[in-house]
């Protein structure tokens, strides 16, 4: 089997987009529509030590959909497409402390981690979900989109992601991912939402399995910095259980990871492998060969024939139906 090529910007650009292309290996120049939607799967790859791993080629892998071997039709690395990365920040109750707190590190993660053709977003959400940013190349400008936030005392102003609610309750987390991985659908390249929340939720219209069905249709990997404000007598309660878990599946089923922010006072460690994750991330495609009529969950399994490597990505996707 002959090597597979890297995807050059515009073609993953136009593969992110959705484009109806033949499963064949082929360049922009000579690609032909045909009635098949690919699938996308950002992944990332560690040794048996726990190294990343960046030097791997398509015919290193084997790709399974519930168990079927798939063909794969792309096949790239990070440093051969852009990454576009929305910040969903909750500021409802005590969360707008902790991101007050950790401002600092928010903004020198997006200093290190954007280059000149990378992007950022800024999603802020209480009760109703707000673009505080659109997608934008430079960390100050999202970091002074973020202290404008902060100091706003009326944000009403600001474009409201999703249709208008009738809320009750004061934090629309769901909504905020459902809304934010939907807002992301055109992003060339790498798609990561980094989720500043406690995983609580009393408000939204769209629920936990909405949520991780956006971002995986989307293939946007959710990184998880949860803040759990506890009791003062530090008493666990089950509201506070309940949001971790949840924090710990977005990232789970995304392919990403899932942080206790309040065990590292400046996040900075999180961050740091967040960082690096993102860096060895590959990118893949494959126009898949089950029954399309099928619109049950299709689970994804990458293996490797190099041994002892262990995967991160999506764990499947619900085909579009059109």
């Amino acid at each position: 089997m002959p090597p597979i090529p890297a995807l050059k910007r515009t073609d993953l650009g136009m593969l992110r987009r959705n484009f109806l292309f033949t499963p064949l290996l082929l360049s922009a120049q000579d690609a032909i529509k045909v009635d098949v939607n690919l699938v996308n799967v950002p992944f990332t790859a560690r040794d048996a030590r726990g190294q990343w791993v960046q030097t791997l080629t398509a015919n290193d892998l084997e790709v399974t959909e519930d168990g079927a071997p798939q063909k794969i039709a792309f096949f790239s690395r990070a440093s051969d497409s852009p990454l576009s990365i929305a910040i969903i920040a909750d500021i409802s109750g005590s969360q707008q402390k902790f991101l007050k707190d950790h401002r600092r590190d928010l903004h020198h993660f997006l200093k290190t981690v954007l280059t000149p053709r990378d992007q950022a977003m800024l999603v802020c959400f209480g009760n109703s979900v707000r673009l505080a940013s659109p997608f934008h190349h430079q960390a100050d400008y999202l970091d002074d989109a973020l202290e404008d936030y902060q100091k706003a005392k009326n944000v009403s102003q600001l474009p409201r992601l999703g249709p208008q609610e009738l809320r009750h309750g004061g934090t629309a987390f769901y909504d905020a991912i459902f809304h934010t991985a939907k807002e992301m659908a055109n992003q060339e390249g790498r798609r990561a939402i980094i989720l500043l929340s406690d995983g609580e939720e009393n408000s939204s219209a769209h629920n936990l399995m909405d949520a991780i069905e956006a971002a995986q249709e989307y293939s946007a990997t959710i990184f998880a910095l949860r803040y759990t404000e506890l009791r003062k007598d530090k008493v666990v309660t089950a509201r506070n259980k309940y949001g971790r878990s949840v924090m710990k599946r977005l990232a789970q089923e995304t392919g990403g990871l899932d942080f206790d922010a309040a065990e590292d006072k400046h996040l900075k460690e999180a961050f740091t492998q967040i960082s690096a994750m993102l860096r060895a991330t590959y990118d893949l495609a494959y126009t898949s060969n089950q029954p399309s009529d099928d619109a049950s969950f299709r689970k994804i399994r990458i293996r490797s024939k190099i041994p002892q490597l262990s995967f991160r990505h999506k764990t499947g996707y619900f085909p579009r139906q059109s």
